[in-house]
Parts: structure tokens; C-alpha cells; sequence
């Protein structure tokens, strides 16, 4: 049955949640623009006047068609060239969904996107849609097909999970703020001393480059080794601009509601770098620097002012 253009309005309507969720669900732009978009082509197959709560319908197309996404994601992640990190969205990404609650915001944080990649589908998926969309447990055992008895244990299993592997308390903005241009600063200095001071005495930097850009599958741990990788990447270097494709100049931003570090060449985003900042310092850098998971980032930065760079390209 063909849409009529009320029909193709509603669900256009409903098209940023869906987006929000599938990205909280997927931890890629790319692939929740697909689901999203394979969402649309079952409500143009259905018999839509039908559906009584298209909202509810559309919910649990869309998180089905994630969970089945998942499944097969994790096959292909073991074949995944280095470590596997989330896309990042720059501040104003209308895929960051709802942040009117300290639940919603950090559920779309990087940490907290990296941290749900431990959790089973089933698990995600009904993290995502308690904590960031605040779904009763009735409805989630709807769409998943669950009792509402094991919605609710499965949140609370899942929320254990990501509260355990947490850092220490953050810090409010604009503390995070200003440890940034602090970090900025002593990364390009040259010297050790500054940046370790900056850190957690357990502070981790993971970086992912997909087999496209050199990153390290493994992660530097401890303030010394940290800061002795950090010095080294900030360091002006021919080859490192080989990689991509110039000297990039560089921002403190905000990424996934937390600060961050991006590096840009010519408009183009070649670098995000995501701080998990703590009371008792920098506890983590996750960046992400393969070109493939950065097209989204390129386009939110060509489309939003910017002031001067932090420092120039390295």
C-alpha cells in the first residue's frame, strides 16, 4: 500500500529518536542512518493505517533491526584491524538525541559508547532505551519480546556493568574546559613532566585507525607511558602529516557532551580525540582517527563556526 504524504510525515517526524537510538544502540552514524533507513522501507511496506501506535511500531522495527545489526557486527569486529572505538559526533549532531538528564547525556558519551560494547544486544538494548529514552520496562518487554520482570533485570544487570567499568566522578564544564587547554598546552611543549601531571596515575590512551591510519591495537597505561605517547604524537612530523594529508590544525571542542580534541586539515576532520576527564585528573584519550568513522564529523564542522586553532598541525 502506497504512503500517502501524512504517513511519509510521521515518520520523518519520528526519524532524529529513531537516529538517536540507533546510534546509542550501534555506536556508528553510518549504520544507524541504515537502520533507520531500512526502518522507513518496512513502514512503507506495512499497512500503516493499521498501526495503532506508530511510535511503538517504529521502536521496535528499528531496535530489532539494530539487534540483529549487533549480532553480526561482533562477528566482524574480530576481524577489525586494531581496536574497535564508537564514531564520534561533534557538539550540535542532532544524532545525540535527548541531554536533558545526567542519564541521557552520559549515555551518549564516548566512555560510556565504548563501555557498551561489553554488554550483550539484548543488554544494550534495553540500557539505551531506559536510561536514554526513558521507555517503561512495560513497553521495552513489548518491543523485545521479553517479560517486563526480565526488562527490569536486564537494565539493572547492564547498568551494573557500565557503572563498574566508570571512571572516577567527573568534573563540571568548565573545570573540563580548562584542563584541556592545560593538556593543549603541555602537549606541545615537548616535554614529559607537564602532561604527567595533568594525568591519573592509571590513565589509559587507545586510539582506533581501522588498518587506514596507524594507531596502536593495544593501549598505553600509566601517566608516564601516556604522556610519553602524547608528546610524541603532538610532535611535528612529516609522516604523520603523510598520513593525513597535511599539518592539521587543531580545537578544543565538544564531543559526545564531553571535551575533546580535533584535529582538521583543509575543513576536512582528520583526528577526534575524546578526554574522560576526572576530579583527580585526565583519566583516559580514546581517538578516533579512521577516516571512515569521521565523514559525519567533517560535515557537523563545515557546517558550524569555529574560532581560532588551540595550536598548529603536529
Amino acid at each position: 500500500m502506497a504512503l500517502t504524504m501524512n504517513d511519509v510525515e510521521r515518520f520523518e517526524a519520528a526519524r532524529p529518536r529513531l537516529e538517536a537510538i540507533a546510534y546509542r544502540l550501534l555506536g556508528s552514524a553510518s549504520e544507524a542512518e541504515d537502520a533507520v533507513q531500512d526502518t522507513f522501507l518496512r513502514w512503507q511496506a506495512a499497512d500503516v493505517g493499521r498501526i495503532e501506535v506508530p511510535e511503538a511500531w517504529l521502536t521496535k522495527v528499528l531496535t530489532n533491526l539494530c539487534l540483529n545489526q549487533l549480532t553480526s557486527a561482533r562477528a566482524r569486529r574480530e576481524t577489525y584491524v586494531g581496536q574497535w572505538l564508537p564514531e564520534p559526533l561533534l557538539a550540535g549532531d542532532p544524532m545525540l538525541g535527548p541531554a536533558d538528564t545526567a542519564e541521557q547525556r552520559e549515555s551518549v558519551s564516548y566512555a560510556v559508547l565504548t563501555l557498551l560494547e561489553r554488554l550483550s544486544p539484548g543488554e544494550r538494548a534495553v540500557y539505551v532505551l531506559r536510561a536514554a529514552f526513558d521507555y517503561p520496562h512495560r513497553e521495552i518487554a513489548e518491543i523485545l519480546d521479553i517479560t517486563e520482570a526480565a526488562s527490569q533485570q536486564i537494565f539493572h544487570r547492564a547498568k551494573k556493568h557500565v557503572a563498574a567499568g566508570k571512571a572516577r566522578a567527573e568534573i563540571d564544564g568548565a573545570a573540563a574546559r580548562r584542563i584541556v587547554e592545560e593538556f593543549l598546552a603541555a602537549a606541545t611543549s615537548g616535554r614529559t613532566e607537564p602532561l604527567v601531571r595533568l594525568l591519573t596515575q592509571d590513565a589509559v590512551a587507545i586510539g582506533d585507525g581501522g588498518g587506514k591510519v596507524p594507531a596502536r591495537a593495544k593501549a598505553f597505561e600509566g601517566a608516564l607511558a601516556v604522556a610519553k605517547f602524547l608528546r610524541g604524537l603532538f610532535k611535528p612530523s612529516k609522516a604523520k602529516q603523510a598520513y593525513v594529508g597535511g599539518s592539521p590544525e587543531v580545537h578544543a571542542t565538544t564531543a559526545n557532551g564531553g571535551p575533546a580534541v580535533v584535529g582538521v586539515v583543509d575543513g576536512r576532520v582528520v583526528g577526534v580525540m575524546c578526554l574522560e576527564i576526572t576530579a583527580d585528573g585526565i583519566a583516559a584519550f580514546r581517538s578516533q582517527v579512521n577516516p571512515d568513522k569521521l565523514d559525519r564529523a567533517t560535515r557537523r564542522w563545515a557546517a558550524t563556526v569555529h574560532g581560532e586553532p588551540g595550536i598548529g598541525g603536529f
